[in-house]
């Protein structure tokens, strides 16, 4: 439900502000990726266990095998110290479900998450930009 109800705030706001789209006479989507979208996972750390400890535990729910799921692309993975794993990943519809699952089955217990749908607004205000 989190995730639906960021993806409809996300395209709320890219419809009302134009984001995505320029302005004139060409209107064209900046952002033709209509294969897959972009997700941002928070990976917060449990701080209730050491690194050792998470590492058992993410090694008995075979997290490193399952992670990421077939078909889903890693484009950026960060430590953000203090807070735990950022990771943005190029995401098929159609393989939602199955990273999901994939998250709560091996993720959980060793981490806390956050979902957030993304895009690339340097990408779009730089398109944007040009077209003007």
């Amino acid at each position: 439900m989190k995730i639906f109800a960021g993806l409809v705030a996300l395209f709320s706001l890219i419809t009302i502000t134009g984001a995505v789209y320029p302005q004139g006479e060409q209107a064209q989507p900046l952002l033709p990726d209509k294969e897959a979208f972009l997700l941002t996972v928070f990976l917060k750390h449990d701080q209730t266990m050491n690194n050792v400890e998470r590492g058992v535990l993410l090694n008995d729910t075979r997290w490193n095998e399952l992670f990421p799921p077939d078909g889903v692309e890693i484009v950026n993975h960060y430590v953000m110290m203090g807070i735990g794993q950022v990771i943005v990943m190029r995401v098929p519809p159609e393989r939602l479900r199955l990273l999901n699952r994939v998250i709560e089955r091996a993720a959980w217990g060793a981490y806390q998450t956050e979902f957030y749908v993304t895009y690339d607004l340097a990408a779009a205000r730089a398109a944007q930009a040009a077209a003007q």
